[in-house]
């Protein structure tokens, strides 16, 4: 049987008077990779945060690894990639080791000196990601493609068994929304990454994923991907709450 790791039941969140998110019921199995779609303004932002305990629900639960959000200590299972912040300062002095360590950071506490272990599993986490000839690198002489390479291998340094990732493509070019979404597929397949992928491309992201949910303050639809392609672009741009033109990619 397989095991549910995230479970939210009820979720309602309300930023005063606004309601962000109501009635949100869903549940993410280990393995899967899906894909979570809708407009701005939609909630998918404040469930990130709730799934990240950085928000606490108004009303219902949510379960992480079976333990209720509220008890649940163990974040190093979590990892998260946010969108690349347009702000990130180029000239940052840093090089790519030294920013995929920040990762360990929460295990090792601040201040502490890394021994071999550590910085083993700095280098298996860059080499992973394929970028062992930057390790020494500035992160801030890196594409942007690149540079979220080596911030997946941030979070993935603490060995995660469950990966957010906020608009992760971001910025980054189409050749290489495309690797992208193949090192992502490699992480999922082999090393049995769970991975929750926030985007506006539903075509590109549903040619890889093997699940979507579309959210707009509720779930309108939480499928397989082949049953969310079967889905007409008229329901579908409903859940939007507007037209959408949707452009599958197949590779």
């Amino acid at each position: 049987m397989t095991e549910t790791i995230v479970e939210l039941k009820n979720i309602r969140y309300a930023y005063e008077d606004k309601i962000a998110l109501k009635d949100v019921n869903l549940s993410i199995q280990r393995g899967a990779f899906l894909g979570l779609v809708g407009p701005n303004g939609g909630g998918k932002t404040t469930l990130i945060k709730l799934l990240l305990g950085v928000l606490t629900p108004q009303q219902g639960s949510i379960e992480l690894f079976g333990t209720p959000v509220e008890k649940f200590k163990h974040w190093s299972k979590i990892g998260f990639v946010s969108q690349k912040a347009n702000a990130f300062n180029r000239g940052f002095p840093a090089t790519v080791k030294e920013v995929v360590a920040t990762g360990l950071t929460a295990q090792i506490g601040y201040f502490k000196f890394f021994n071999k272990k550590h910085r083993d599993k700095v280098k298996e986490a860059i080499e992973l990601v394929g970028m062992s000839e930057y390790i020494d690198k500035n992160i801030g002489d890196l594409s942007g493609g690149q540079q979220q390479r080596i911030f997946i291998a941030r979070a993935l340094v603490s060995e995660p068994e469950f990966l957010i990732l906020d608009e992760p493509t971001v910025g980054i070019d189409t050749e290489n929304v495309q690797k992208f979404y193949e090192l992502l597929g490699k992480l999922n397949q082999e090393k049995k990454i769970t991975l929750l992928l926030v985007s506006h491309d539903i075509g590109t992201m549903t040619s890889h994923a093997n699940g979507v949910a579309c959210l707009n303050k509720e779930i309108h639809f939480h499928g397989d991907t082949e049953a969310f392609h079967n889905l007409s672009e008229q329901r579908i741009s409903s859940f939007y709450g507007h037209d959408l033109n949707i452009v599958t990619h197949n590779h």
